[in-house]
C-alpha cells in the first residue's frame, strides 16, 4: 500500500476578538484540512496551520510522499527533510516564538498517515501510542479579555470582557456550558495589578478549581517576580511570564509557583538547558510543532525522565486538532495537568456530526479505528470559500489591534 494522493484545502473559522499581549484576534483563523488518500481508497485526514508559511510548506512537501508507504514514518520525515532543505520559521514577525517549519509539516502529515494505520488496523490511534490510560481526557476553559465584537459588527454573545468581574463571569458561563474544571486565563493584557484581581476573584468564585495564568511573555522579569510573589498559593502554575531562558530562571528563583512554557522548550534540543538552569518545571506539548503524536509522547518520557510535568497548548482549531490531542493525552502516562484547548471559542467545526461536545470538562477519544473523526464535506466547502473571500492570509495580532486604537504599539514585555 503506498500514498496515491494528498489533499490540502485551506480554511478560514470565524474567531472573536480575543486579547493578548501581541494585539486581538482578528475576524478570522486559518487552518488547513489535509486528506491523504492510499492506493486502495483508505482515506486519513490531518490539520495543521494556514499560515502563508506553514501552507507554503505542506504544498511543497506533499508531493515528495506519493508513493510512501503509511507506516514509514521515519522515511516521511526525511523525505520532508530533503524536500524543504532551508527549513526556517512558520511564524509572522508579530509571533512571540516560533516553530521550525520541517517539525510542523512532518507532524502534519504523520497524523493522517497514523488516521490511515488505525483504520488499517480496525484500532483506535491511542492504540498506536501505547493504549490508552484515561478514558477521558481533561481540558481547561481558556478564558480571554476581549472586545464586545470586532469592527464595524455588533457585540458577539459573549461580549466585552476587561474587568475581573466581567472575567468572574466569563468562567461562570464557560463552567456552566462545559463542565471545566480547570481555568487558564490569557494575561498580559491588562494592569499586573488588575490581573492579580482578577486570579483573586477567580479564586473566591471557584475555590477548587486549579488556576494558571499565561501572559504570553508579557512581563518584564521585575513584574513577574511580583506578580508570582502575590499569587503564591493562588496558581497552580504561572506560563511564560517573561521572555528568554535565563529571564525564567530568575524567575523561577525567586518564587515558589512552578513555571510552565511553550515559548521557550520548543524542541528537544532545548529541554536539557532549561533543567541546568531550573527556567520550567512544566512543558506543554503540542503535536504540531514537536514533531508530531508519537514526538509528544515521546517528550512526555523525557519530562518523566526529568521530573518535569506535562501539560498541553492549544491555539485556535477544529475537531481534527481536537481528535488527535485527546488521543495523545489519552495514552500519555505522566499528563499531569488539564489541557489547553481554544475549541469553545470556534463553535463551528469541518468533521461529521459537528463540534466534539465537552462532559463535566473532559473528551473522550472519539470512537472508532484511526483518529474516530469524518469530513462533513459541505461545511469544508463553507469553510474553503471563506478562506478564499475573508481577505486574510497571516495571523497579525498588533495589526488589527491598531484599526481599535491607532496608537496602540506592540510591546513584549508591556509591564
Amino acid at each position: 500500500m503506498r500514498i496515491a494522493e494528498i489533499r490540502l484545502t485551506p480554511v478560514a473559522i470565524p474567531d472573536k476578538p480575543l486579547l493578548n499581549c501581541k494585539g486581538v484576534h482578528q475576524p478570522y483563523a486559518l487552518r488547513t484540512i489535509i486528506e491523504v488518500v492510499c492506493d486502495d481508497g483508505t482515506l486519513g485526514l490531518g490539520e495543521s496551520y494556514g499560515s502563508s508559511k506553514a501552507l507554503a510548506g505542506l504544498r511543497k512537501a506533499a508531493p515528495a510522499l506519493v508513493g510512501l508507504d503509511p507506516f514509514h514514518l521515519h522515511e516521511l520525515h526525511a523525505r520532508v527533510l530533503a524536500a524543504l532543505p532551508e527549513g526556517g520559521g512558520i511564524n509572522a514577525k508579530s509571533a512571540v516564538a516560533d516553530h521550525r517549519l520541517t517539525d510542523v509539516v512532518t507532524s502534519a502529515f504523520e497524523v493522517p498517515l497514523m488516521d490511515i494505520q488505525g483504520k488499517l488496523l480496525g484500532r483506535p490511534l491511542y492504540d498506536l501510542l501505547g493504549g490508552k490510560v484515561r478514558d477521558r481526557v481533561p481540558f481547561a476553559a481558556y478564558l480571554f479579555y476581549k472586545f464586545a465584537g470586532h469592527i464595524g459588527e455588533a457585540p458577539d454573545e459573549w461580549g466585552e470582557v476587561m474587568t475581573p468581574q466581567a472575567m468572574v463571569e466569563e468562567a461562570r458561563r464557560f463552567v456552566g456550558l462545559y463542565g471545566f474544571g480547570s481555568l487558564k486565563l490569557k494575561g498580559g493584557v491588562l494592569e499586573p495589578a488588575l490581573e492579580i484581581e482578577t486570579m483573586r476573584r477567580l479564586r473566591e468564585a471557584f475555590p477548587s478549581h486549579p488556576l494558571r495564568i499565561d501572559p504570553n511573555g508579557g512581563w518584564t522579569v521585575e513584574t513577574a517576580i511580583h506578580i508570582a510573589r502575590s499569587l503564591e498559593g493562588v496558581l497552580e502554575y504561572l506560563e511564560d511570564p517573561v521572555i528568554g531562558m535565563d529571564a525564567m530562571a530568575e524567575v523561577a528563583a525567586a518564587t515558589s509557583l512552578p513555571l510552565a512554557t511553550n515559548m521557550i522548550v520548543l524542541q528537544f534540543d532545548q529541554i536539557a538547558e532549561a533543567v541546568r538552569k531550573g527556567a520550567v518545571r512544566i512543558v506543554l506539548s503540542d503535536h504540531h510543532y514537536w514533531g508530531g503524536l508519537r514526538a509528544s509522547t515521546h517528550l512526555a518520557k523525557v519530562c518523566e525522565t526529568l521530573g518535569l510535568g506535562v501539560s498541553m497548548h492549544s491555539n485556535s482549531h477544529l475537531g481534527i486538532t481536537l481528535a488527535a490531542m485527546t488521543h495523545v493525552a489519552a495514552a500519555t502516562p505522566n499528563l499531569s495537568y488539564a489541557c489547553d484547548t481554544h475549541y469553545p471559542w470556534t463553535g463551528v467545526d469541518i468533521i461529521e456530526g459537528g463540534p466534539l461536545a465537552f462532559d463535566r470538562g473532559t473528551l473522550a477519544p472519539p470512537p472508532g479505528p484511526g483518529l474516530g473523526v469524518g469530513l462533513d464535506r459541505a461545511r469544508l466547502a463553507e469553510f474553503a470559500a471563506l478562506y478564499d473571500t475573508c481577505g486574510v492570509s497571516e495571523r497579525d495580532d498588533t495589526a488589527y489591534m491598531k484599526q481599535f486604537d491607532p496608537g496602540y504599539e506592540r510591546r513584549v514585555p508591556r509591564w
